[in-house]
């Protein structure tokens, strides 16, 4: 039997689509567990542990103390941690989202929502929220609209992730039935964002906290990506 989706989620998809700054991704995705058709789920999953590295990010669950701002601001100028204190402050970021988002998924693990959620899934979306902003400072997208959209393809194109499907399907869908007018700018951003995705190195699932003295030209040049950032290095 053909899966469909839930009737009673469909009311809270279309929350989000209806006003995704209101009820948003982040929320989409952790309650969309309790009717995700387990043949769904599996997909999912098997696609993720297939990736290269995959199996390796999720035996070990890395998960980085919190960054203290200031010392970060105290590495040399072209270091990765220079430029992601630099990326963090120059954009009025929140530095502590991750640990924000960290509370909101541990409240509904323990009241059982996510019971439904695997494990290996659990540890990425957190971990996810951790090197958010280093995949910003890695592939050169800015804090706009469309360097937020086309990280996001370029994640979806790294790791298949559910996150990051809702969030495509919340953009196609918004640019198709509410705001027309974004088809154009939507559109090329997950294009160039998906594209790029799938031509460097995979940088998802890298431990950016043990590296923040490495030079930021440097890791780029090493993960296939221009030293300016946001396209791959000439062949």
């Amino acid at each position: 039997m053909t899966a469909t989706i839930d009737r009673e989620f469909a009311e809270k998809m279309l929350q989000t689509f209806d006003n995704p700054q209101e009820h948003g991704v982040h929320l989409l995705f952790n309650e969309w567990w309790r009717y995700a058709p387990q043949e769904v789920t599996q997909s999912y999953l098997k696609q993720f542990c297939a990736l290269e590295h995959a199996q390796g990010f999720l035996n070990k669950r890395f998960y980085a103390d919190p960054l203290d701002l200031d010392a970060l601001g105290r590495f040399r100028d072209g270091t990765l941690g220079h430029s992601y204190y630099h990326f963090i402050l120059d954009n009025h970021l929140e530095e502590k989202i991750a640990m924000n988002y960290r509370q909101l998924h541990e409240h509904m693990d323990n009241s059982g929502q996510l019971d439904s959620m695997p494990e290996e899934f659990k540890y990425t979306i957190l971990r996810g929220f951790q090197i958010h902003d280093f995949l910003h400072v890695l592939t050169g997208y800015d804090s706009s609209p469309f360097g937020e959209v086309a990280l996001q393809a370029f994640t979806l194109a790294q790791k298949r992730f559910p996150y990051m499907s809702m969030w495509m399907s919340t953009l196609t869908t918004r640019m198709t039935y509410l705001e027309p007018e974004t088809i154009g700018p939507v559109m090329d951003a997950i294009t160039d964002g998906w594209q790029f995705g799938r031509k460097v190195g995979n940088i998802v699932f890298l431990e950016y906290e043990t590296m923040l003295d490495r030079p930021l030209v440097d890791l780029r040049r090493e993960y296939g990506i221009d030293p300016t950032g946001s396209v791959p290095l000439a062949a």
